[in-house]
């Protein structure tokens, strides 16, 4: 009999939920709503989800925002985009069956692994390019967690100068300048015009100069942090998913970062295991599936 997980997908502003098998299939109803406010109502929303779907399942698998610890069973710290008390969740208690938790992006990232783009791969770094930027890594077929959980943070310094401030407090991360955030900021400070959108740099990139400018600018941050993380990490791919990522070259990414590498070459793709990978993933991860 296939084996088949409640997998919850929770944001800032979403939670997803559906039901995935063991081979990475979704087999149940795409459900979606708003994310509560208040610690309470998140509680409640999850106690409605698994009281309605637990007797279908062998396991509930949560990919939430925020860093995981490495007994995959809560949070380690405020996320900033989510109830304050969120981080205190006891997820063991929401049901009597196995109850299995694991940051988004690594979600992401393992499902990439097993049925995505980067499977057969032992190897692989993961980039999320959205609002904000994820990260998920797999060393040797494993993913890697760091000694707490919280590695993967895309938030290594692009400039010292303290230019641009990064959600996480500090400033100048990687985030601050390859996410979708960092194209506007790029983009007001090259145009001097704020109100200036991605929308506008995206639709007008190949007919402006300014608004290619403003692009490539853009794209080379995200080069940069490719070559910094394939110089560490050695990979066989590095896997760029989230919707900013469908507007970047890979094949430019790819060529001129093999070029400036002190490791092995290395190849650059887009994800392919789809818009709710993170949920495939962590049912993957919360079935054992390798």
């Amino acid at each position: 009999m296939v084996r088949r997980a409640l997998a919850i997908d929770v944001g800032g502003t979403k939670i997803y939920n559906t039901i995935v098998n063991e081979n990475g299939e979704i087999v149940g109803e795409i459900e979606k709503r708003p994310t509560p406010k208040t610690f309470k109502e998140i509680k409640a929303v999850f106690e409605d989800i698994i009281k309605r779907h637990e007797n279908e399942v062998d396991v509930i698998a949560f990919a939430t925002c925020g860093a995981v610890n490495n007994n995959n069973d809560g949070i380690l710290g405020s996320t900033g985009n989510i109830a304050q008390e969120y981080p205190t969740m006891d997820f063991k208690s929401l049901s009597n069956k196995p109850v299995f938790v694991e940051n988004d992006a690594n979600a992401a990232a393992w499902a990439e692994h097993v049925i995505g783009s980067s499977k057969g791969m032992p190897y692989s770094v993961m980039l999320t390019l959205g609002t904000g930027v994820g990260g998920g890594i797999i060393l040797d077929n494993k993913l890697y967690k760091g000694k707490n959980g919280a590695a993967g943070e895309m938030h290594f310094k692009m400039r010292t100068d303290k230019h641009r401030k990064c959600t996480c407090g500090s400033f100048d991360c990687f985030e601050a300048y390859a996410s979708g955030t960092g194209l506007k900021k790029t983009a007001e400070e090259i145009s001097g015009n704020s109100d200036i959108t991605t929308y506008d740099v995206i639709a007008g990139k190949d007919n402006c100069p300014m608004m290619k400018k403003i692009f490539d600018t853009w794209q080379n941050d995200i080069l940069e942090g490719i070559i910094g993380l394939a110089n560490i990490f050695d990979p066989d791919v590095i896997v760029l998913s989230g919707s900013m990522a469908e507007f970047v070259d890979i094949d430019y990414l790819e060529k001129e970062a093999n070029k400036e590498i002190v490791t092995t070459p290395f190849r650059v793709v887009k994800a392919s295991a789809g818009n709710f990978s993170g949920m495939i993933g962590a049912a993957l991860l919360a079935l054992g599936v390798n």
